[in-house]
């Protein structure tokens, strides 16, 4: 019988294939990444040699295993290394330590890693080859090909020696030629001058860019080129010219994909991180408004701008805010969302301390205020901080609303915050332990639709609630196009048939559906997924304790609360501990009123408004008064 050779090749195991796997695990007699940095390696060959060898008994091999581990410098068992005797494989014995004590020991270890990674701090050089040569080391060239070098002469009469570095990609092409490279080679016709002082020619008289920056050393020319700009050499300067010649793709302004409103700008964070602090500007223009940059990351460096208003801001705020991010050491940031985990206070803590945006008229507002604004390259989310609870269930479309539809809306959000949150653990804690609490003729209904339900509600609303999380995550998932439409139906079939299943009561499919619904009217992302897991918790309280169980979980998620801090700032303030403040809290006042900047903010300017804003209308007249009698208050 002949087999076919396609089935031949699937019954067939080369045995070559498993002698030549590739492992990145060191085995035993061989030396380590370590080993060979360090020049050891010859050490591991002579220990393989001690292995084979025809000692009888194995004499002589476990003192060249000593040997060799004194060669690469560890006493003992001391690094965990397995070793081998007597052809069988053991691991030593490591002493656990603690968290903080291995952070100590391993500490330089971190810093010499970290030092690979790093520049030197050494100068750029006169001579025109040695710099060349430095910008192919440091950039790994020829193999890295989007790393653009051009060598050119300067002038159409002295003919400097000169070349410029840029990435592909990262920069304006025409910005490079015609700025750049034409005004040096084709424009220029300069006489001899000092090699030292050539430098200083080119960027008086022949560089027209409106933003050109010396660089004196190796780690500003580096972070300059990464950044997106064009670095020129010339031959006999120890400087190097950084021109703005930005120019990589990026997503334009658009409209608000998690905050909509139905009347406001509809203009929207993007990922261009000058772009997003321009967008600020553009809604808030003042001269007092001020921008401070920073460089987060070693291995690749992440923009990171701190805006505040100066005279407003509390300078307190501000310094602990840049003390934060400078104490930042990581290898690579990419987000305003990991970079926000950095940041806070109690990152253990479900409920968000930092507040995240992707409006810039937020931003704006929350500046004339007192808070700090934090840009994270490549984010279209901006952060603020400090923030309070209240602050969390706030809309713009509250503040561009006349103040009795603002309250409205207000007062929906707050019931959905009380209905996905304990909805499910009511219910639970009704039917299993306070049934006399339910009208009779409604207590009949939920006893007949469960009488064919073979689980216990707790086992119902898990298995309800799992479903809706499911589909929520799936329908995030899923391509955009058929993303809602799986959702609809796929929570319409899954209710549906659970109920004529008898696995689930038709009355429990209503309460998770509302409490789903509640859940979307949350307005802050990041407090939706805390109310999401502390509605389970509740759930469980609810399931053990009834009542008093969800009693006790609110009034210690409660205490919680209220010791928890964002930047020094009481997360339940001003209410407690209670403060002064304007009527902007759990409920919207009019505009008018609202004459105060938040005082827990402790700004510098405490009035952000006329008290007498409207003298025309005798009813909107301000009526608080100082105790000096003066309408209004000191400003």
């Amino acid at each position: 019988m002949l087999v076919p050779t396609w089935l031949r090749k699937l019954l067939t195991v080369d045995d070559a294939v498993l002698n030549e796997q590739f492992t990145l695990i060191d085995q035993p007699g061989q030396p380590g990444p370590g080993d060979a940095q360090s020049g050891n390696a010859d050490v591991g060959g002579a220990n393989t040699q001690g292995e084979r060898g025809d000692a009888p008994g194995g004499e002589g091999t476990e003192d060249q295993q000593q040997a060799a581990d004194r060669g690469r410098g560890r006493e003992g068992a001391g690094e965990g290394r397995d070793r081998q005797q007597n052809g069988l494989i053991t691991r030593p014995f490591t002493k656990p330590v603690s968290i903080r004590e291995f952070i100590v020991q391993n500490e330089h270890r971190y810093e010499s890693e970290t030092e690979a990674h790093s520049t030197q701090e050494d100068p750029v050089f006169p001579d025109l080859d040695r710099s060349l040569h430095r910008v192919q080391e440091l950039f790994h060239l020829p193999e890295n090909k989007d790393i653009v070098i051009r060598e050119f002469r300067i002038g159409t009469e002295s003919r400097w020696r000169a070349f410029v570095v840029f990435i592909d990609g990262l920069t304006d092409r025409n910005t490079t030629n015609l700025a750049v490279l034409q005004p040096l080679m084709l424009l220029s016709s300069l006489p001899e001058v000092e090699p030292a002082r050539r430098i200083e020619t080119v960027l008086d008289v022949l560089l027209p860019g409106n933003q050109v920056q010396p660089a004196k050393t190796w780690p500003d020319v580096v972070s300059g080129i990464l950044a997106g700009s064009t670095a020129l050499f010339v031959d006999g300067s120890d400087t190097a010219l950084l021109v703005e010649t930005k120019g990589w793709e990026h997503r334009t302004v658009g409209l608000p994909q998690v905050e909509t409103v139905v009347r406001g700008p509809k203009e929207a964070f993007t990922e261009l991180f000058r772009a997003n602090t321009a967008l600020v500007r553009s809604f808030l223009r003042s001269e007092h408004l001020v921008t401070e940059m920073f460089k987060v990351g070693r291995l690749g460096q992440t923009d990171v701008a701190v805006m505040y208003i100066k005279g407003i801001a509390n300078p307190r705020l501000v310094d602990e805010v840049k003390r934060r991010i400078e104490s930042i050491e990581v290898d690579y940031l990419p987000d305003s969302g990991l970079f926000e985990q950095f940041i806070e206070d109690s990152p253990k803590h479900i409920l968000p301390q930092v507040f995240s945006t992707e409006r810039p008229d937020r931003i704006a507002h929350l500046l004339t205020e007192g808070h700090v604004a934090i840009f994270v390259g490549n984010s279209p989310f901006a952060l603020a901080v400090p923030v309070v609870f209240w602050t969390l269930m706030h809309t713009p479309e509250d503040a561009y609303l006349r103040y009795p539809f603002g309250s409205f809306l207000r007062i929906i959000r707050w019931i959905a915050l009380l209905v996905a949150l304990l909805l499910p653990g009511f219910y639970v804690a009704l039917t299993n332990y306070h049934p006399e609490m339910i009208p009779t003729d409604l207590m009949l209904a939920i006893a007949g639709s469960r009488e064919m339900v073979p689980f216990p509600v707790i086992m119902e609303v898990l298995m309800m609630e799992f479903a809706i999380e499911l589909i929520r995550e799936a329908g995030i998932r899923i391509p955009s196009v058929i993303g809602p439409t799986i959702g609809i139906v796929g929570a319409l079939i899954i209710g549906q048939a659970a109920v004529q299943a008898g696995i689930v009561s038709p009355l429990l499919v209503i309460v998770i559906a509302t409490t789903s619904l509640a859940s979307f009217a949350i307005p802050n992302y990041n407090l939706g997924m805390g109310v999401r897991i502390l509605r389970f918790i509740f759930l469980l309280a609810a399931a053990v304790f009834g009542f008093y169980g969800m009693a006790l979980m609110f009034w210690i998620v409660l205490a919680r609360l209220s010791v928890q801090k964002s930047f020094g700032v009481p997360l339940l303030a001003p209410v407690s501990p209670s403060m002064g403040a304007s009527r902007d809290v759990i409920l919207r006042g009019p505009a008018y009123v609202m004459n105060e900047r938040p005082t827990y903010l402790q700004p510098f300017k405490r009035w952000r408004q006329n008290p007498e804003t409207r003298p025309w209308s005798v009813k909107t007249r301000p009526v608080d008064k100082d105790p000096s009698g003066r309408r209004g208050g000191k400003r």
